[in-house]
């Protein structure tokens, strides 16, 4: 596992090549199988592959989502704060095993950031992907997870990388 996890990195690049059927719905079992806050289940998935579609979302964002548009897939990912007041946090697990899952098939990922981000100045990002995907009012969308065959390769990290001054045992230290 931790190899696989220094091997994982974000990939804003994909080869025009469509993600096979089985593919994909390993990618949402994965999501599936994400823990939620007292098992509330409180995300949704949104697994878009219609080109369109996809070239819309590439623009959700001032900056940061335009890569999207040559990923074969995008998933979305949607909470619902109803169920838990751990939404965010369920929508971002599943989310990281969604990409963990994506890179242990050979695909590549990248999230796309949504909540709390902006548009245009007078929309924001998730205003204009609710309207988009016909997303209800009372769920929130949490990021767009791009992902496709790579065709860019980035090094792996190495234990030199970790900051390892971030650990620390029993106390916090300086």
């Amino acid at each position: 596992m931790i190899d696989l996890l220094k091997t994982r990195r974000s990939i804003r690049k994909y080869k025009n090549k469509e993600i096979e059927k089985e593919k994909v719905d390993t990618l949402l079992k994965a999501a599936l199988l994400a823990p939620t806050s007292m098992g509330k289940r409180s995300w949704e998935f949104i697994a878009v592959t219609n080109k369109n579609l996809i070239s819309e979302l590439s623009t959700a964002r001032k900056m940061g989502s335009q890569f999207l548009k040559g990923a074969p897939l995008v998933i979305v990912v949607v909470e619902n704060p109803e169920a838990t007041d751990a939404y965010i946090e369920d929508g971002a697990i599943a989310s990281t095993l969604i990409q963990v899952t994506a890179h242990s098939m050979g695909l590549g990922s990248c999230w796309c950031h949504v909540r709390n981000r902006d548009r245009i100045d007078y929309d924001t990002t998730e205003a204009f992907i609710k309207t988009l995907l016909n997303i209800p009012e009372n769920l929130k969308v949490e990021c767009m997870l791009g992902i496709g065959y790579p065709d860019e390769e980035r090094k792996a990290y190495t234990d030199e990388d970790l900051a390892l001054n971030k650990l620390h045992y029993d106390k916090y230290s300086k």
